[in-house]
């Protein structure tokens, strides 16, 4: 079996190839970062893709939905620290075989790989009560503008890339402060991307 690992962080990446490698039968390949692995994917064929999520270039949901687009028989798994309800939520939405954290012993990162290749999906009960339990609040267009806003974009800068009024874009921006309950946009932002909404 060829596994495809993502992940950014050297240590940790070098890390986990070597463990899988040890651990089990795998053929383990890396990648530096979510453009590279969609590269390694357009030119091998894998069986399994092992991600991380935040990752620079392409992050690991992107990669995901570019998988799942372009290669529907890879089974696709998430390793993060991020045990973040909007990341598992969009994750399963993009039809995801396996979450796992990173904190999990090499046993259990094994033995979950393994029932996802037996067909299981494997998500955490305790991950999946969390992503039940923590509801976005947020719609799509204010989700939009508060992205915007945590890039440092002004309320006009917002507007014209939504292509929206001024006034609309602080209406967005107003209703989403209130529904995360921050004295600011920039608060705001930072709450949502924390529980994995943008």
């Amino acid at each position: 079996m060829k596994l495809l690992l993502a992940e950014d962080q050297t240590m940790v990446r070098t890390a986990l190839a070597s463990l899988l490698r040890l651990e089990s039968d795998y053929q383990v390949d890396e990648a530096v970062d979510g453009a590279q692995a969609k590269a390694l994917l357009e030119q091998n064929h894998y069986d399994i893709l092992l991600t991380d999520i935040e990752m620079p270039h392409m992050t690991g949901l992107e990669l995901l939905r570019w998988a799942k687009q372009h290669q529907p028989h890879l089974l696709t798994v998430v390793i993060t620290t991020f045990n973040r309800s909007g990341y598992i939520k969009r994750a399963i939405a993009e039809g995801v075989n396996g979450f796992l954290l990173k904190d999990a012993p090499i046993e259990v990162l094994v033995e979950s790989l393994l029932n996802i290749q037996n067909g299981q999906q494997v998500i955490s009960n305790e991950l999946l009560l969390q992503a039940l339990d923590d509801q976005d609040p947020l719609t799509d267009k204010e989700r939009k503008a508060l992205r915007l806003a945590g890039e440092g974009l002004s309320t006009a800068a917002i507007a014209e890339a939504l292509f929206i009024a001024e006034g609309t874009a602080r209406n967005y921006l107003s209703e989403a402060m209130s529904k995360l309950h921050a004295h600011n946009r920039t608060e705001a932002a930072r709450i949502a991307h924390q529980k994995g909404w943008l």
